[in-house]
Order: structure tokens, then sequence, then C-alpha cells
């Protein structure tokens, strides 16, 4: 890591502001050669000119000095501030490389912090993450763990599995020593409060995943029942063709809209119903798809019309996956005449509504759905490398408990020891020196 690298840190475009971070052993001569100063003060803000090799002024612009180890990378950073724009970033960004910085590869900056040892795996996630976060709860759940919440949640279990190996290893290399009393029962005691945790926590991420993602709510119903008008009414412009002809949306269209506090994806699906057209029985297939894939289900039936077979087949479909995932029943076009036997929906509460008319009543519905999946305070992983290693450490520590009843304790280290490498994964490397100042530490052995 001798190179010094430089990257233009904000978005292109056009804007007031532009950032262009250095970063590296040469970082603070490459920025005294283009304010031509002799000096700066670290930590300080520096309005100062900024010129090329051949004396061209650049810009006037702010200099900020990161002395290291105090800074994001833990080397010496420089932070220019200069006006926005395509130009200017641009121009400032080749004077810096031809004084012998190269330009940084993605995700550069936070590696060698991490390397550094300035972040851990579980902040540089919760870095990346919060640039694309999607609700303000998303937000929340993230700024705290760049601040290291999971980074302590993930040392506190890997700090109970160090110490159920040092048990372990002191039974089996230290058996003359004096060891607590009901040595396996304590172990299966800790094991048990330590996969529960870790299966809440588990249970707890997938079922608020559409925090960080975002949530997918798609629209299902038979044809011509409104699922279009629907998308459009929440979008507030035409996206969807809507006509009276059957089947007109042939497959599922997606849209980005903000619901309250987050931003969901809106899945208009194709209407299910029997069909001939080769085509159109695809998009039904996708439609069906989007249900199992969607956190939230908007099933729709036009009040209007009479309940028939494709009626049916919808309900059908609520009946399967309901416990799964919530739905919101709708009946739609309100302001017709009824038709509808609604009492075979009642079950489901349905919203009645006219989705050209009003919609603000399943947008508060929705949005006190999503407010409800943030609704704990269960730790939460963030990425699906989190979920992974923590599934991985649960399997590991359900394989160790045979081997520890039958008193094979080197095949129970075995799985311990898994289940460490797993669950440190998501922080920081485990290496085998922690287990050692654990056993000497807690049991005082090799006096």
């Amino acid at each position: 890591m001798s190179d010094t690298i430089a990257a233009i840190a904000t978005a292109n475009g056009i804007g007031s502001i532009s950032i262009l971070r250095l970063s590296g052993d040469r970082s603070l001569s490459i920025a005294l050669k283009l304010t031509q100063k002799q000096h700066l003060q670290p930590r300080y803000a520096t309005l100062t000119s900024l010129h090329q090799n051949d004396g061209t002024l650049i810009d006037e612009a702010i200099v900020i000095y990161f002395q290291a180890p105090r800074s994001f990378t833990g080397e010496e950073v420089i932070e220019f501030q200069c006006h926005g724009g395509y130009v200017v970033a641009e121009s400032l960004l080749r004077a810096v490389l031809s004084e012998g910085a190269r330009l940084a590869e993605p995700g550069e900056f936070s590696k060698r912090a991490f390397l550094n040892g300035r972040l851990d795996l579980t902040q540089a996630e919760a870095t990346a993450a919060l640039i694309e976060a999607k609700s303000d709860d998303a937000a929340r759940i993230l700024a705290r763990q760049m601040k290291g919440e999971l980074r302590g949640y993930i040392e506190g279990i890997r700090d109970s599995l160090l110490e159920i190996l040092a048990y372990s290893e002191v039974v089996i290399d230290y058996a003359e020593e004096d060891l607590p009393q009901n040595v396996v029962e304590q172990i299966e005691a800790k094991l048990l409060r330590i996969k529960q945790t870790l299966s809440r926590t588990l249970e707890s991420s997938r079922r608020r995943s559409g925090l960080m993602q975002g949530f997918r709510v798609a629209i299902i119903g038979k044809p011509n029942v409104g699922k279009s008008s629907l998308l459009n009414a929440l979008l507030d412009y035409e996206r969807a063709i809507v006509s009276d002809i059957a089947g007109t949306t042939r497959d599922t269209i997606e849209e980005q809209v903000r619901i309250g506090t987050h931003l969901i994806r809106l899945v208009d699906t194709a209407g299910i119903r029997n069909a001939h057209d080769e085509i159109e029985r695809i998009g039904i297939e996708r439609s069906i798809a989007a249900i199992e894939n969607a956190d939230v289900v908007i099933a729709l039936f036009d009040s209007s019309r009479e309940l028939d077979e494709e009626d049916r087949a919808i309900i059908d479909l609520i009946e399967r996956y309901q416990d799964e995932k919530p739905f919101v029943s709708i009946l739609n076009k309100s302001d017709l005449p009824p038709s509808f036997d609604s009492v075979t929906i009642e079950q489901y509460k349905p919203i009645r509504l006219s989705c050209k008319e009003e919609t603000h009543v399943l947008v508060d519905t929705l949005s006190a759905l999503m407010d409800h999946e943030n609704d704990g305070e269960e730790m939460m992983l963030i990425s699906a490398r989190q979920i992974s290693a923590t599934e991985r450490a649960v399997h590991s520590i359900d394989e160790a408990h045979e081997p520890l009843r039958d008193g094979e304790l080197e095949f129970f280290s075995f799985h311990i020891n898994d289940a460490i490498r797993a669950i440190a994964s998501i922080s920081r490397p485990y290496e085998l020196d922690e287990m050692f100042d654990k056993m000497f530490g807690q049991f005082c052995l090799g006096k």
C-alpha cells in the first residue's frame, strides 16, 4: 500500500462542490505542490488557490490535511473541496495524477481503512450500504453499525465461543488442573444461549431485509381489476398501459416510489387467469414468481363485478402465501355499483377504494406495514454474506452437540473452531492466539 491513491468522492454531474481525496505517503507533498505552500495545518480548512505543475490556476478551493494515523484510512489524507461540475474536478484529478498519485480502485479507500485497523468489515459494509439506503429506518440502523454496534454484538458472540473452546481445550490438555464442576452442562447451557441469540438475529434480519434492499410490493389480480391503474395512481404518472382489453399487461412492470419513509419497488403483474396465449401464460408464471419474491402483496378485486373462478384463484394464492408474507386486499372501483360478494374475502379485511380517485388509505396501510418491520431492537445483519456466515456458525454449533455429549472433545473443539471462524468472518479474522489468551487468562494454567 505504498502508492498514493486519488479519486473524486462526489457523484458525477453538476453541483456546487466536488470533493477529491488523496491517501498515501505522498498526499501531503502533492498538496503542497498544488497549493504552492510550505505548510498545511492538520485538521484545518485552508482556502487556497490550486495550480497545475506549469503554474496554471485550476481553482480556488478548500484543502484539509488529515495527518496519519488520525484519518479515515489511517494514512496521510488530503481532501480538496473544489467547485463542482465536469471540468474543475477532472482537471484537479489530472493534476494530482501527474504528480505521482494513481487512480484508486473501487472501494480502495475503505480497504485501506480496514487493513490499517480503522474499520472492521461490519463498518465497511455499513458505510457502503448507507450510500444506497432505501429508508430512514435503514439509514438509522446503518449509522449505528458504522459506529460499531454490530461489531460489538459479534465480538460478544465470538468471546463466548472462545470461552467455550477454552473449556474444551483445557479438559483435553490440562485434565490434572482444578476445573469447575459440571463443565459439560455449563458448555451446553452457554451454547444454547448463543444459538438462540443467533437464531433470533437471523429471523429478524430475514424478516426486515426489505429495509436494506427496498421493499418489493407485488400487485396481483385477475385481468381488468385495475392493477395498472393502481400502479399509475401510486406513481402519479401513466407508467402502465390501461385498457378494457383483458391481458393488456403481458409481463411484470417494476417501478420505484416512496411510501412514507421507505423507497419501495412496485411490481405490476399480468392478470392471473387460465391463459390460452403462450406469451400471456409466461407472464402469468412471472406474476406468481413476483408473489414469491415480494415482501408485501396487494390483492386486487373488482367490486363492480361478480366474484368468479379467476377471483377464487387469487383467494387461493392468498391462502397459500399468507403465512409467509403480509397481504393487503383491496375492493377496487368503489365508485361503481357493487356486485362483488365481499363476504368471501371479509376475513382479509379488504380496503374499499377507487384507485382512480383516492389511494391514501392504501398508502397509509403500506407505510404502517413497512414501519412495523422495524418494530424491535433485535440486531440486524445487513448483507447476504453476514447472514450466510451466521447460518454456518449455527450449523457448526448444532454439529458440536453430539461429540460433546459423547466426550469426543477433539471433534467438539473442531466444530466450535468452525463456528468461531464463521462468526468472526463478519467483522475480523479469527486468530488462534485469541483462544490461548482465553485459556491461560481464564484458568491460570502453567503457573
